[in-house]
């Protein structure tokens, strides 16, 4: 998958440099996350960490083997509750029920039928009162960078919030930033909790 090599190269380049920083959708969702918490597309772990450091028992994914090896090298560090396993997110499906389960920046990596699926999958295994917490490029992105022609989706604008109709909304956010060649990337981040 060509969103697997292109985030394997910037891994290592963030390693590198110690690039370990939240970015501002995983920062909105931490203080959500409780309890048994799944992290789709942890990539190098700094949300996956967070929340292992306030208390939650993570289980992490993510295709990048550097990824993994860095989010695990932490968690035996500092002793967290935290497990990161490589994983092909393309054909995964989760099997068992979380408090919290989080996919942030990856279900746009998939066509459109295979991002369904998985949002689906994430409904149905949150545990009563829990919370799934999803960010997604939303329409009108034009940064074309790690998206594989035709293997990747774009969500419309209030996708996210229809499909968790039922649900507690806590969180709904569209942000837009400035990304290389005069393109923008629109995103849209939802977090819901399930109704008990």
């Amino acid at each position: 998958m060509k969103s697997v090599e292109f985030f394997e190269q910037q891994f290592q380049q963030q390693s590198a440099r110690g690039d370990f920083v939240l970015n501002p959708f995983e920062e909105a969702v931490l203080p959500h996350l409780s309890g048994g918490v799944l992290e789709l597309g942890c990539g190098l772990g700094n949300l996956a960490i967070a929340a292992a450091r306030k208390g939650c028992a993570v289980s992490a994914l993510d295709g990048s083997r550097t990824a993994v090896d860095r989010v695990n090298e932490a968690a035996n560090r500092l002793g967290l509750p935290l497990a990161a396993y490589q994983s092909d997110l393309s054909t995964y499906a989760i099997d068992g029920d979380y408090d919290s389960i989080v996919s942030i920046g990856l279900l746009m990596f998939f066509a459109k039928g295979r991002a369904h699926v998985l949002l689906d999958d994430i409904i149905r295994h949150v545990k009563p009162g829990g919370i799934a917490a999803i960010n997604v490029l939303t329409e009108g992105t034009t940064f074309g960078g790690a998206l594989e022609p035709g293997n990747h989706y774009l969500f419309a604008e209030n996708e996210l919030t229809d499909a968790f109709k039922g649900w507690e909304i806590l969180l709904s956010r569209h942000d837009e930033f400035p990304a290389p060649e005069d393109t923008v990337k629109k995103f849209h981040t939802v977090v819901a909790k399930r109704l008990a």
